[in-house]
């Protein structure tokens, strides 16, 4: 009788167990992404839904990831770095340029006349040097992947063929370095967040923007704006760079399973994803440009772009000096920072 009302209570005990003690591999969670483009932009669409989708099917459903576009659990875009940190936000989608003089090393891809003229390099590269050497410039997030775009273009109200044609021209930058080009080169550089450029365009606050061609739609600036320069071949003008990052403690709190599958959709393969994106809608926003009417798409000529090139040098030179008082050797990073471009090119021009 007493073996037998033993094995009663453990069974009875055995029962119960699932509803006091969930298993790890059993568990399921939401986690929130924030970010600062509308829910039309090709980014949020094409990368950051088919990511978080890839992440739900390959944890069974029990990992999700609901994305909030436009802000919408509050705050300004510049203060999504620290949503993640704080944990406002589970995940995040920003620019660290988005905080000047923040993030001084992943700065180097944002330098003139670095970057490659498609993402693919550009997102290959920094997320190697993002391993090598940016985990102490991120260590307050748990860094998903980071990544830079294909080369940004010039989209004004007025012709930009030369760099007279600059002059004065009052165009938004995404990013302390593009800023500091402009200026080099002549116009006058206004720094604001992306959702902000069509209001500063429809007041006359600006007369332009520098974005590449995938987000031009998402703040219909083709129809804001009707010349659009383009900088031929590699190394482009600019390139900005991006993070996706997630709370820490919330990352530690995944069960080991769950872990996996984001680790295995982080890194490298986050990364090929984003800029598979910029390199394919990027000719398709540029054909739907030049079939309208109203807008004209020129490109600055050869012998100009080394102008350029030559006009923007003490950019480069002036934020490695600055690197010393950082701490860092500026030098060593540009050169390793181009050389991976260099490695994951191909030899494509």
């Amino acid at each position: 009788m007493i073996a037998r009302r033993s094995l009663l209570l453990a069974g009875a005990a055995g029962l119960a167990a699932p509803a006091l003690v969930r298993p790890a591999s059993a568990q399921e969670v939401t986690l929130r992404l924030h970010h600062f483009l509308p829910a039309v932009s090709n980014v949020h669409r094409h990368f950051l839904m088919p990511w978080a989708q890839k992440i739900q099917t390959e944890s069974g459903g029990r990992l999700r990831i609901q994305i909030f576009p436009s802000m919408q659990l509050g705050g300004a875009p510049p203060q999504l770095y620290d949503q993640a940190r704080d944990g406002v936000a589970d995940i995040i989608w920003t620019l660290p340029g988005n905080t000047p003089g923040r993030f001084p090393k992943v700065e180097v891809f944002e330098l003139p006349f670095v970057a490659h003229r498609l993402a693919m390099p550009n997102a290959k590269a920094c997320w190697e040097f993002t391993e090598k050497h940016l985990r102490d410039e991120f260590r307050e997030v748990h860094p998903i992947t980071v990544w830079a775009h294909d080369g940004g273009q010039i989209h004004s109200n007025k012709e930009v063929l030369r760099m007279e044609d600059l002059r004065g021209l009052k165009l938004r930058f995404p990013t302390r370095q593009a800023g500091e080009a402009l200026r080099a080169l002549g116009a006058a550089p206004i720094g604001l967040p992306i959702p902000q450029v069509p209001e500063a365009l429809s007041q006359r606050v600006i007369d332009g923007a520098v974005v590449p061609w995938e987000v031009v739609p998402s703040i219909r600036l083709q129809e804001l704006v009707k010349n659009h320069t383009e900088i031929p071949g590699s190394p482009t003008l600019y390139a900005a760079t991006f993070i996706l990052a997630m709370n820490p403690a919330k990352y530690q709190a995944l069960a080991p399973d769950l872990k996996r599958v984001l680790d295995a959709n982080s890194g490298m393969v986050a990364a090929e994803m984003a800029a598979k994106v910029w390199d394919e809608q990027g000719p398709v926003v540029r054909a739907m440009v030049e079939r309208r009417r109203d807008n004209k798409i020129v490109q600055i000529s050869e012998a100009e772009k080394q102008r350029w090139i030559e006009t923007t040098k003490p950019v480069i030179d002036s934020w490695v000096a600055g690197s010393r008082e950082k701490g860092f050797d500026g030098a060593a990073l540009l050169a390793d920072a181009r050389a991976l471009i260099a490695k994951n090119s191909g030899g494509v021009g």
